[in-house]
């Protein structure tokens, strides 16, 4: 193994892995986190996953993504898994924007790849997947952050990070996590207590609007109003609240002993997008028992060009200057493959047992 790849789980998940290896079958559940660009350096790994590791699964496998995660997860659920994020990724890596965008012409290109990556019979076979059942998070805004006004709505943002900085549990005053799922199964979720929480069924009238809001930052993108199934309000970012999880997954009913795959572009979990600077706050180790998680090594990000993942960041980096963006975006997908390489290896001949690192020292 080249060592590109670091696997760390935790305490259940490790006993399993050890004691039997890793079979698609074990894992019941997948989690795609926000983050925007940072998704491209797990574009390699996706596609081994779903395109070859899980190729004539018939046991149904929930998928639980927030943001970026959500858009991945949708395309890894079209008819062809591998076709699915081909498309997407041509469709991510061709944006496109004036030098100064506002928000409403990133959430024009943000419908414009929506409508291309789903066409006409996307959202269709999404729902009528054989195996795989999105779930799509989102949070609900309550005053002012349901405000499109820029200055209600910064104001708003900043009251949220004070809050969230004494404890997380105040963003309760400002956000309802909304999740939308396939209708066809029951999530394989705990008791919910952080924040209220809202279940919707997914359905050919709101998956594209939901898709939408997981992905609508506050500030960079128009919030969408009033989607159909769900209580009306401003829906926006699913990362607000989930930026990488910390929830009860895999711990009651029949999936209750099984694993939660987790490809992550990052060393560390951050449970809502206001603890990004918050070092100290990490999800509930119970929440991450029955977790592994996969990502890349600090080596292989040291080798990237810039020795970093792409982020949102890369957007003002090279603003009129796309082709130099597109060609460092290129670079750290081309490597990314690397990573569903050594995923394939390490779990097809049972390395990965040796791999293992205790998901806590992250």
């Amino acid at each position: 193994m080249a060592g590109n790849l670091v696997f760390h789980a935790g305490e259940k998940a490790m006993e399993v892995i050890e004691r039997e290896g890793l079979r698609p079958s074990m894992v019941k559940a997948v989690l795609g986190a926000a983050g925007g660009p940072k998704w491209l350096v797990l574009y390699g790994l996706d596609r081994a996953i779903f395109g070859s590791w899980f190729r004539g699964r018939t046991e149904q496998l929930f998928l639980l993504g927030a943001s970026i995660g959500a858009w991945r997860f949708a395309a890894a659920s079209l008819g062809d898994s591998s076709e699915g994020l081909d498309r997407f990724l041509s469709l991510y890596l061709g944006q496109s924007y004036s030098p100064y965008p506002g928000r409403e012409e990133i959430s024009s290109e943000c419908v414009r790849m929506l409508d291309a990556l789903l066409g006409g019979s996307g959202v269709a076979e999404i729902l009528d997947h054989p195996f795989l059942r999105l779930g799509i998070l989102t949070v609900r805004c309550k005053w002012p952050v349901k405000s499109d006004n820029k200055v209600l709505l910064s104001l708003g943002l900043m009251d949220a990070a004070v809050y969230n900085a004494v404890s997380r549990g105040g963003l309760r005053f400002f956000f309802e996590r909304t999740l939308f799922f396939d209708a066809r199964t029951n999530p394989p979720l705990g008791e919910i207590s952080d924040f209220e929480t809202i279940r919707a069924s997914l359905s050919e009238k709101n998956l594209k609007e939901a898709l939408l809001a997981s992905g609508a930052v506050p500030l960079v993108m128009s919030g969408i109003r009033d989607i159909a199934g769900a209580p009306p309000g401003m829906y926006r970012d699913g990362g607000i609240l989930d930026y990488h999880f910390d929830l009860p997954v895999l711990q009651d009913g029949d999936a209750a002993d099984g694993l939660i795959l987790f490809p992550h572009y990052a060393n560390r979990i951050v449970p809502g997008w206001f603890d990004k600077r918050l070092p100290w706050r990490k999800p509930r180790e119970e929440n991450l028992a029955r977790m592994l998680m996969v990502s890349p090594s600090k080596q292989f990000i040291e080798n990237l060009p810039y020795k970093k993942i792409p982020d949102r960041e890369d957007f003002p980096l090279f603003r009129g200057r796309d082709e130099e963006r597109i060609s460092y975006w290129n670079a750290v997908v081309g490597a990314g493959r690397r990573l569903g390489e050594e995923f394939l290896e390490a779990v097809e001949t049972g390395a990965v047992r040796k791999l293992l690192r205790p998901i806590e020292e992250i």
